[in-house]
């Protein structure tokens, strides 16, 4: 996937479209502050659905005669920081896109 180096997108902090620097940050995964199930957990606990059901198959993996579609993605997501050259700051995207390859151009 190609993208342009500079981009103009709207700044929320100037209230006006400016000219972005694109930047390619690697994706941050999960570690032991931020575990992947914990607020789902949560979230079930609230609504009172956890107590005496197991884990409701959600956390748990599937049998082994299905795991056939289990394993790593062949794609990571991109993770791109718009920096605005005008006041300096950094603006996030809302979600990625994958691709095997981005080619900042």
């Amino acid at each position: 996937m190609k993208k342009p180096k500079i981009v103009r997108r709207h700044n929320p902090f100037l209230n006006k479209h400016t000219e972005h620097e694109v930047q390619e940050a690697k994706r941050r995964g999960r570690n032991k502050t931020r575990p992947m199930s914990r607020g789902s957990q949560n979230r079930l606990r609230k609504r009172g659905l956890s107590r005496g059901y197991g884990n409701h198959g959600r956390f748990s993996r599937p049998p082994v005669a299905n795991r056939k579609m289990m394993g790593k993605k062949v794609t990571k997501k991109t993770d791109l920081r718009y920096k605005c050259k005008e006041s300096g700051k950094i603006h996030v995207q809302s979600s990625g896109i994958r691709a095997k390859k981005l080619e900042l151009i």
